[in-house]
């Protein structure tokens, strides 16, 4: 895969905003490989998201992020650049169910996820052998009402030791203290069995039974502070009738949590996903 830079943008909507870093790019032979904008009319705001060939450049990141220092000062951008090369560590945290983190181990095993899965965090052992088969580290944090603070302070001291750049909970079932929330804001990201916001919380499936709904789903979101209310990055349903037992909803819901986890995680891991206020910008 060639290697890019992705620049990723959000500002004030104003005109001039795509021909100066069009221009930026043009004057130092920039090579753009994929260009996607958004205006929001309603909000007033502008995103955008252009890969560009590093090979084309003739300055490494630094020098990237050095020269475009004074067009993003002018257009009091929020911005980031990143190398496509550059994986980033991530920590995956798990409770019993397996089928994400099963499935996201797979993805990365078979090169499907530019990522370095360098840690599991689990609150039990049920998953250890799985994913020592992978080679790579199981740490068990068991978590009770009684050793809460202490067991986030050890999880914390873990994701720290690691240097992670984010972190996945797949079905990790238990509520991040406020203060890690915001301390890790815009690299938490969680699966939640529900097409929030409909029947967030707990047994969403028993929720959606109880109300006889049609369609069920899968939510994958940035965690915040306020339970299943962070900014969602990627949804999908599947299509139920009064047949189906609960159970039923939790297998076949199954297959939309991994998906949708998964599809989650590649968008942001690709700087496709851009967060302004409560909400994303997703750009495929």
């Amino acid at each position: 895969m060639e290697r890019t830079y992705r620049l990723v943008v959000s500002c004030p909507d104003r005109t001039g905003i795509v021909a100066k870093v069009s221009n930026f790019l043009a004057t130092y032979n920039g090579w753009i490989t994929e260009a996607s904008y958004h205006a929001d009319q309603k909000n007033g705001w502008f995103f955008m998201r252009n890969e560009i060939k590093a090979s084309s450049l003739p300055f490494d990141l630094e020098g990237f992020k050095a020269a475009f220092a004074p067009i993003a000062n002018e257009f009091s951008m929020k911005w980031s650049v990143a190398d496509s090369h550059q994986k980033p560590k991530v920590v995956l945290m798990a409770s019993k169910e397996s089928h994400c983190l099963a499935d996201l181990l797979h993805r990365w095993h078979s090169g499907e996820l530019n990522i370095d899965i360098v840690a599991v965090i689990a609150n039990h052992e049920d998953l250890r052998r799985m994913v020592e088969w992978h080679e790579i580290p199981y740490h068990y944090v068991p978590v009770t009402k009684e050793t809460k603070p202490q067991a986030f302070k050890q999880i914390e001291e873990l994701v720290d030791s690691y240097e992670t750049d984010l972190v996945v909970l797949a079905r990790y079932m238990q509520i991040l203290p406020p203060d890690l929330c915001e301390r890790y804001e815009g690299r938490v990201i969680n699966i939640h069995h529900s097409f929030l916001p409909s029947f967030a919380g707990a047994k969403p499936y028993h929720q959606a039974y109880d109300r006889g709904v049609k369609l069920i789903g899968a939510t994958c979101h940035y965690v915040t502070q306020d339970l299943d209310e962070g900014p969602i990055i990627d949804q999908d349903v599947i299509r139920i009738n009064h047949s189906d037992t609960i159970e039923d909803m939790v297998r076949l819901g199954k297959d939309a949590e991994k998906t949708v986890l998964a599809r989650g995680l590649r968008l942001h891991i690709e700087d496709r996903v851009i967060i302004h206020e409560n909400k994303t910008v997703v750009f495929a």
